[in-house]
């Protein structure tokens, strides 16, 4: 359990320590935010806001997590270096489409079909080895059945194992699409997306941490309650790295921001969600706990549908913290209700986690 204290810790004190450094660094090569122009006006006092700061959040998980394992003597499990890799590889694809933004001084950068290519060579690289690495009892990181709080019955391998591995790969992959959408949609406001992925991931630590304390291959605790996870400590590692080092960003983030995450964090944290949820096998329940970016990303799929259905507008402007500023709402009223939003959300996931546990 130490590791996961010091993971948390030390990550808080590298992106708490290291963001000024990256702020003065970005300051001196001039890259800054690039506003677009049919965006609330407010924002446009935010260009030239340095931004890329999803760099800071990567690398203090990444030193977080290892020095965590290097100070207990822990070696890497599967289970957290494909989270890692998950979370680095569409940080990197991020830190591209942040790069092309603000060199070329425009709100576009990768092309779409670039993007799309990017997302997917990491998504499948991890979802095909998500099935590999059996520890003894024959566990492997990820499972084929689709998962709400364990595996439930429906197998993607129904009609055998290549046919599981190739429904899985997409399956694994809408969900990396999905949570990585849904993050990048909601870090629209100075502190937004930070505080809502840090009660997230901050409940998958709860969550790692109960599962591990309920192990499936810890004899005392053995039975049909245990979880079949296969390294949830190591998970847990993960998610309190991750949470630490959005504790030292918000820092910076928060109103008025000094520094934004870009596509380099909101696709990094995206992927990370998507890949807890898979490897804790709490696919479903992760709609709940995360269910301010699912919100989010229902108000951005239905302002483009009613439109294209009727010529007219749900929303004054999506996604929906836009629609509330165009409202008359502050900044700071805004993000504050919706983090207190996301963590009734994260209340809710985390009772029913515990509920159904209690239930067995």
């Amino acid at each position: 359990m130490i590791a996961v204290l010091l993971a948390g810790g030390a990550s808080m004190l590298v992106a708490l320590l290291g963001t000024p450094l990256f702020i003065r660094f970005l300051v001196h090569r001039q890259y800054g935010q690039f506003i677009r122009q049919d965006g609330p006006t407010a924002h446009f006092t935010k260009r030239g806001t340095p931004t890329m700061g999803g760099v800071v959040i990567i690398g203090a998980t990444l030193l977080g997590w290892a020095a965590a394992l290097l100070i207990t003597r822990t070696p890497p499990s599967a289970s957290a270096v494909l989270a890692l890799f998950l979370m680095t590889g569409l940080g990197v694809v991020g830190f591209l489409d942040d790069f092309i933004k603000i060199s070329r001084q425009r709100s576009l950068g990768l092309s779409a079909r670039a993007k799309i290519v990017g997302q997917g060579l990491v998504g499948i690289t991890f979802s095909v080895l998500a099935l590999q690495f059996p520890n003894d009892q024959f566990r492997t990181p990820a499972s084929t059945r689709i998962s709400f709080i364990r595996d439930t019955d429906l197998d993607l391998a129904f009609a055998g194992a290549t046919v599981g591995l190739i429904l899985f790969v997409v399956w694994a992959n809408f969900l990396i699409t999905a949570w990585s959408n849904g993050v990048n949609l909601t870090d629209g406001l100075d502190g937004l997306a930070t505080g809502v992925s840090l009660v997230v991931f901050g409940a998958y630590v709860i969550v790692g941490v109960w599962q591990f304390n309920q192990w499936c291959q810890s004899v005392t605790t053995a039975g049909p309650r245990c979880y079949e996870t296969r390294d949830p400590l190591d998970l847990a590692v993960v998610a309190a790295a991750i949470t630490g080092a959005l504790f030292g960003f918000l820092w910076w983030n928060a109103s008025p921001a000094k520094i934004f995450m870009g596509d380099t964090g909101s696709l990094a944290l995206g992927g990370a969600l998507a890949g807890l949820s898979i490897l804790t096998r709490t696919e479903i329940l992760a709609a709940i706990i995360g269910g301010m970016f699912v919100l989010i990303v229902l108000s951005d799929v239905i302002q483009i549908g009613f439109f294209k259905m009727t010529g007219k507008r749900v929303f004054k402007m999506a996604p929906l913290h836009h629609h509330f500023e165009l409202s008359g709402w502050g900044e700071v009223t805004i993000v504050i209700r919706f983090w207190i939003i996301a963590g009734l959300f994260v209340a809710l996931g985390v009772g029913i986690f515990y509920a159904e546990w209690v239930a067995q």
